[in-house]
């Protein structure tokens, strides 16, 4: 498992997305899937919780972003939205106090950005490509 930590405890900025790609400023590695949250970043490897596009993320998948105390949770689908997003797991969210924004993965990150710009404790979960 890659690790990425930037010790602003800001929630880093999505630097690039492609298909299949993408980078979080402050770190060298290039993901295709990745979780960010306040402070760091990590490749998002859907065999540590059995997650598949159907039933799609789980809480589990969102267990180690919820605890770094983020206020706001952005969810990417993938560029086609093949990834579902159980109701199940939007409600493990608001169970905890976080929003939910589960979006189109490139407005995923437009959203992400912009919400890290403005000081927000926010983390995600991006699937860059289906």
């Amino acid at each position: 498992m890659l690790l990425c930590f930037n010790f602003v405890m800001s929630s880093p900025e999505i630097a690039s997305l492609s298909w299949g790609q993408m980078k979080v400023k402050g770190c060298s590695t290039t993901y295709k899937d990745c979780k960010v949250w306040p402070g760091g970043s990590r490749t998002w490897d859907w065999r540590e919780t059995g997650t598949n596009h159907s039933p799609g993320v789980q809480p589990a998948d969102l267990e180690e972003v919820v605890k770094k105390g983020v206020k706001t949770v952005v969810i990417g689908r993938g560029m086609s939205e093949a990834l579902q997003v159980p109701l199940s797991t939007v409600d493990y969210l608001k169970k905890n106090g976080i929003d939910v924004l589960v979006l189109q993965t490139e407005k995923a990150v437009e959203e992400y950005n912009a919400l890290a710009a403005q000081g927000v404790k926010v983390g995600g979960v991006f699937h860059s490509t289906c």
